[in-house]
This record gives C-alpha cells, structure tokens and sequence, in this order.
C-alpha cells in the first residue's frame, strides 16, 4: 500500500506538477493508494471555496483512510525522534513524525515531497514511493 502524503496532494490540486504529483496521477485508480486521517484534514482545510472543498472530497473519498495516531504510534514516534536526535538530525513537525512511524510500522511507501521525511527514509527504514520510478 502506498500513503499519499498532504504534501503531495496539495501540489496535486493546486495544479504543480512535480515528479510526486506525476507519480499520484499515475497511482490514481490503478494501484491501492491511500492517505491518512491527519493528511485528510491538512488538505481540506486547505480550500476556501465550497465548490473546491466538495471536489476534492469526492475526489478522496475513494480512498482507504489510515488511522495514523494510536497509543503505540505515539510510543514509537517518540522513539523515531529521540533515533534522529541521537543522529544530529531534528525532525520539525510531530505530525510528521507520526505518519513516518505508520508507514513503517505498517510497511506502507510514503508518497511525498516534504524532506522531513528523508532522515526517515535515510536512517529509520520509512519507504519512499518514488524508489524505482
């Protein structure tokens, strides 16, 4: 399975085309793709307009949701960050560091164009969705 980060769907609908954006086009409705719940919310709040906001909710409603927080997410995020820190590396954003530590807890490739995700990538076993393109 393979997690679109916000990221990503954010240059999607604002039009940017990118490598990850390319790669989203070409996943939609040919591969299992999903996003997570805190993605979910980070790209539709995002539109101002109504008319926006309903498109690309029918555009995400297909896919799955991951839950990205639990107790032992949590748990092991912490543990990510403190592995970085240890490293030199300072990861930026805690919800980052939570949807990192899903997609390698659950085996998920992450979909993104944000580079506080590479350390996790580099260092912690996270899974690049662009690896092999």
């Amino acid at each position: 399975m393979i997690l679109a980060d916000s990221s990503v769907w954010i240059d999607y609908f604002r039009g940017t085309v990118t490598p990850q954006t390319d790669r989203l086009d070409a996943l939609l409705g040919s591969e299992p793709l999903a996003t997570g719940d805190l993605m979910l919310a980070e790209v539709l709040q995002g539109f101002d307009d109504d008319r926006d906001f309903d498109q690309a909710r029918r555009l995400l409603d297909p896919l799955d949701i991951a839950d990205i927080g639990s107790r032992e997410i949590a748990i092991g995020a912490a543990k990510n960050l403190r592995a970085l820190r240890r490293l030199g590396v300072t990861a930026r954003k805690t919800i980052d560091t939570l949807i990192a530590t899903r997609c390698i807890a659950d085996g998920h490739a992450l979909l993104y164009s944000d580079r506080d995700f590479d350390p996790f990538v580099a260092h912690l076993g996270l899974r690049s969705a662009m690896t092999g393109v």
